[in-house]
């Protein structure tokens, strides 16, 4: 098996913004030579002068300080509905604008990346016929991603099962089922993002099943310390750690038990911005990757 560490860009929203000084961070600060480069970083909705220049600025910095885009992903502001939006439009828009991400991170050697499947409203989840013409309607979206990230040299997408039927995939029976109407007809395969901390369907929630029956094709797995019923993205800090049900022997026997080969182990890790917490992120996230370290080496 071959997996590595790497760190889920959320934490540097708007606090660590710059290239120059989350790059240094994940390298210097963390021990860490891979990041998930999130739309909240780079966003492809910004003006294209800008985006060209902030894409010099990180592509300088990956290389100062020898760090891979191990994928590139949605996160909270880009939280949207993405490839089911209700209106047609819209969901236009988003396939062009998840071509803008993938092009932009595939400069910077990016070889796969994602979102959640997509979002759908009450009303439209509520109305059955509605409900199977916009899971289609994401089912399409993501084909047609997919050949044009096989264009541009990914290796696969990703999809983050989330925690509620109209978010998809909120069991593994309905992860699996997505994935294989998607490769149906896929120029780069459909793989899923796990998250241990999500609390899908009531009758799932124990995350380490999750593992064992997806790891295999889970090349990115977000790594946060939680507790049952809950996903609380806290950091594998000791007084977390006391509660939480998330064990690294356990994650990794998992994935061993699922036949997973390659994956990146990325945090996740979520730090409200309050007095108590907002001036220990570093601390914690060098005590989170110490914690792990002596489960991935790399």
């Amino acid at each position: 098996m071959s997996f590595r560490l790497g760190i889920d860009l959320g934490f540097a929203r708007n606090r660590y913004e710059e290239p120059e000084v989350w790059t240094r961070i994940v390298r210097e600060e963390l021990g860490l030579g891979y990041v998930s480069l999130i739309a909240d970083i780079l966003n492809p909705a910004w003006p294209q002068d800008y985006r060209e220049k902030l894409v010099k600025r990180i592509k300088n910095g990956l290389e100062q300080y020898d760090i891979g885009v191990g994928a590139c992903f949605t996160s909270a502001m880009t939280r949207t509905p993405h490839l089911m939006h209700f209106d047609e439009q819209m969901r236009r828009y988003y396939i062009d604008w998840f071509k803008k991400f993938f092009t932009m991170t595939a400069q910077m050697g990016c070889k796969m990346g994602g979102a959640h499947f997509g979002v759908i409203s009450f009303a439209d989840y509520e109305d059955v016929d509605t409900r199977k013409r916009i899971i289609e309607q994401g089912v399409l979206g993501w084909q047609e991603l997919s050949h044009f990230a096989k264009d541009i040299g990914f290796e696969c997408l990703l999809f983050e099962p989330m925690s509620v039927p109209r978010e998809m995939g909120n069991t593994v029976d309905e992860c699996k089922q997505l994935m294989e109407r998607v490769n149906a007809n896929a120029g780069v395969p459909l793989k899923v993002c796990l998250d241990v901390g999500h609390a899908p369907h009531p009758d799932e929630r124990d995350p380490y099943p999750w593992i064992e029956q997806l790891g295999a094709v889970a090349p990115m797995v977000h790594l946060q310390q939680t507790v049952l019923h809950k996903s609380n993205h806290a950091p594998f800090t000791q007084a977390h750690n006391r509660e939480g049900i998330i064990q690294p022997e356990k994650v990794m026997k998992a994935l061993e038990i699922s036949g997973a080969k390659d994956a990146m182990l990325a945090f996740e890790i979520s730090h409200r911005e309050h007095y108590d917490t907002d001036f220990c992120i570093i601390e914690d996230l060098k005590e989170t990757v110490a914690h792990w370290r002596p489960w991935v080496a790399d």
